[in-house]
């Protein structure tokens, strides 16, 4: 058997390149470690098991949000729709007022901020953490969720980041 060489000929631009052309889910994961609740726009996100309920998602050391989301042992993370582009867009921006005055937010019994209008949602216990070249993978057991009801289901319009625009999807399911 012979395996490619371990030395990379791919540059940083080209790999970026490359994955800016493969659209991406967006949701926001928020978290409290007890000094103010953090949040974070991230296309990183998969299931990984149903049994249990597992997801896992990127956390990227330039997000000023990872270190809370690191540290947290509970985690809640919002799915969303086309209808959440300003959340999202919100959650994106360095500096922004994420839990501000005029940003509908709250907290969830268990003490988590959370987003009660995002599309669907998902609490969960961070139970692995996973450094990657300068990023983390953080591994989530579902505790709890809010999915969409049967109609927001229908009729949502996921919102999609792709080669540096976000995007409602659209369109018939091709079969």
């Amino acid at each position: 058997m012979t395996f490619a060489s371990s030395e990379n000929d791919i540059t940083a631009e080209e790999f970026k390149h490359a994955f800016r052309l493969h659209p991406g889910g967006v949701a926001i994961v928020t978290a409290d470690i007890g000094d103010g609740p953090k949040a974070m726009t991230i296309t990183s996100m998969f299931s990984v098991s149903v049994d249990p309920p597992t997801l896992v998602f990127s956390a990227s050391a330039m997000s000023s949000s990872t270190p809370t989301v690191l540290s947290a042992e509970t985690v809640v993370v919002h799915m969303l729709s086309s209808d959440d582009i300003d959340l999202a867009k919100l959650c994106a921006t360095s500096g922004s007022a994420r839990f501000g005055d005029e940003v509908d937010w709250d907290r969830l019994p268990t003490g988590e901020p959370f987003y009660p209008r995002s599309s669907s949602w998902i609490r969960g216990r961070v139970v692995d953490r996973v450094n990657v070249h300068g990023s983390v993978l953080v591994v989530v057991e579902a505790l709890e969720a809010k999915p969409p009801n049967e109609d927001s289901a229908r009729n949502a319009v996921p919102l999609i980041y792709h080669n540096r625009n976000w995007f409602g999807l659209g369109g018939s399911a091709i079969l």
